[in-house]
C-alpha cells in the first residue's frame, strides 16, 4: 500500500466533461521534462494566485476610503433632514465599513502559516467573514422594515432637495466602489461579500433619489419608507446566493466547477487502475480545493507504480485545478475500513448508456 500527498494551490478552475483523456496507455507523464513543466506550471499558477490576492487587498482598501466618506455624509444628512432612506443608506455604509474591514482582517489572518493545530491553515476565516457580512445585511434589512413600518404610520417631514443631493453623491460613490470590487469578486469570497454590501448600498442610493423626487414633486413622504422597505427585500434576495455559497463551503460540499464523476472516470481509464473509491472532494476556500481517494490497482499490473501515481496526481492538479491531492494506492480491499461509496460508477453507466 502506497500513500502520498501533494500540496499546493492552483488557481485555475475548469472541469472536464466525459471520460478518457487520462493517458490510459500509461506513457508520457513520468519523464523529467514533464516534471519540470508541471513544477513551472504550478509556480506560475501560484504567482497568479498571489497577484489576485494583492489586487483584492488593494480594491478593498480603496473601497474602504470611499465608503467612509459617503457614510459620514449620509449619516449627517439623514439625521439633519429626516430621511429614512438616507439613514438606511448610512446604515448600509456603516455595515460596509465593518464588512470591508472584516474582509481585510480575514484575508490577513488567512495568510498565516499552517500549524499542527490547523493543518490546512486559516483559509476558512474568509468564509466565516463572508457569512458574517451576509447575516449583517439581513439584520440591516430587518431594521429598515421596522423603521419603515413606524414611518408609514407616523410620517415626518423630509427635505427632498438635500436627500436628492446626498443620494446622487452616494450613487456615484457606490458605482465607483462596485467597479473596483467587481474585478476581484470572482475569485475571492471576501471581496464578493463586500461587493454584496456595496450593491445593497447602490440600491439604497437609487431608493433615496427616487423617494426624494417623489417628495419634491408630489409631497409623497410615504414613498420614503415604502421604497426603503422595497430596497430591503432586494438586499435579502441578493445576499441569499452568497449565504448559500458560504454554507456549501462550510459543509464541505463538492466544488460546483468540478465534475467529480468525470474525475473518477478519468482516473479509472488509466491502465492499471481497477477502481477509485473512498472519494472526498471539497473546497477549503474558493480557488483552493482538496481531493482524497483510494485507488485499487489491478494485481496483474506490472508497470511503474510511482509513475502511475504521479499521473493520477497530475490529472487532478492540471486538468481539474485541484490544489491538495492525496491518493492512496491499494492492491486489495482487505484491511481497508473506509467507506467505499462508488456512486460515480452508476452515474457513469447512466451517462454512457
Amino acid at each position: 500500500m502506497v500513500e502520498t500527498e501533494t500540496k499546493g494551490r492552483v488557481s485555475s478552475s475548469h472541469s472536464r466533461n466525459g471520460s478518457g483523456g487520462g493517458d490510459p496507455d500509461g506513457r508520457g507523464r513520468g519523464g523529467g521534462d514533464s516534471g519540470r513543466e508541471t513544477r513551472a506550471s504550478r509556480a506560475h499558477a501560484q504567482g497568479l494566485h498571489d497577484d489576485m490576492k494583492r489586487a483584492s487587498k488593494r480594491s478593498l482598501i480603496v473601497s474602504l476610503v470611499l465608503v467612509s466618506a459617503y457614510a459620514a455624509a449620509a449619516f449627517v444628512g439623514g439625521a439633519t433632514w429626516g430621511s429614512l432612506a438616507l439613514k438606511a443608506d448610512a446604515g448600509h455604509m456603516l455595515a460596509d465599513l465593518g464588512g470591508i474591514a472584516l474582509a481585510l482582517l480575514a484575508m490577513w489572518f488567512s495568510e498565516r502559516e499552517a500549524s499542527a493545530e490547523r493543518t490546512f491553515g486559516n483559509y476558512r476565516t474568509e468564509a466565516l467573514a463572508a457569512l458574517f457580512n451576509a447575516l449583517a445585511l439581513w439584520l440591516i434589512s430587518a431594521w429598515i422594515f421596522f423603521e419603515g413600518y413606524q414611518r408609514i404610520w407616523n410620517p415626518i417631514e423630509i427635505r427632498g432637495e438635500a436627500a436628492l443631493a446626498i443620494g446622487a453623491f452616494g450613487l456615484a460613490v457606490n458605482l465607483a466602489v462596485a467597479m473596483i470590487l467587481h474585478g476581484s469578486a470572482g475569485h475571492n469570497m471576501n471581496v464578493q461579500s463586500a461587493l454584496q454590501h456595496v450593491i445593497a448600498d447602490l440600491l439604497g442610493s437609487i431608493g433615496v433619489i427616487v423617494s426624494a423626487i417623489l417628495v419634491m414633486a408630489f409631497g409623497l413622504t410615504i414613498a420614503d419608507p415604502i421604497i426603503s422597505m422595497g430596497t430591503a427585500v432586494l438586499i435579502l434576495i441578493g445576499s441569499w446566493r452568497l449565504i448559500a455559497q458560504v454554507f456549501h463551503v462550510l459543509m464541505e460540499g463538492t466544488p460546483k466547477h468540478i465534475d467529480v464523476y468525470s474525475l473518477c472516470a478519468d482516473i479509472e481509464d488509466m491502465d492499471g487502475v481497477t477502481l477509485i473509491h473512498d472519494v472526498h472532494l471539497w473546497t477549503i476556500t474558493p480557488g483552493n480545493e482538496a481531493f482524497t481517494a483510494h485507488a485499487l490497482i489491478d494485481p496483474a499490473y506490472d508497470g511503474d507504480g510511482e509513475a502511475l501515481l504521479k499521473r493520477m496526481q497530475e490529472l487532478a492538479h492540471e486538468e481539474y485545478g485541484i490544489g491538495h491531492v492525496t491518493i492512496q494506492m491499494e492492491r486489495s480491499l482487505d484491511g481497508c475500513t473506509e467507506n467505499h461509496h462508488v456512486g460515480h460508477l452508476t452515474s457513469r453507466t447512466v451517462n454512457r448508456g
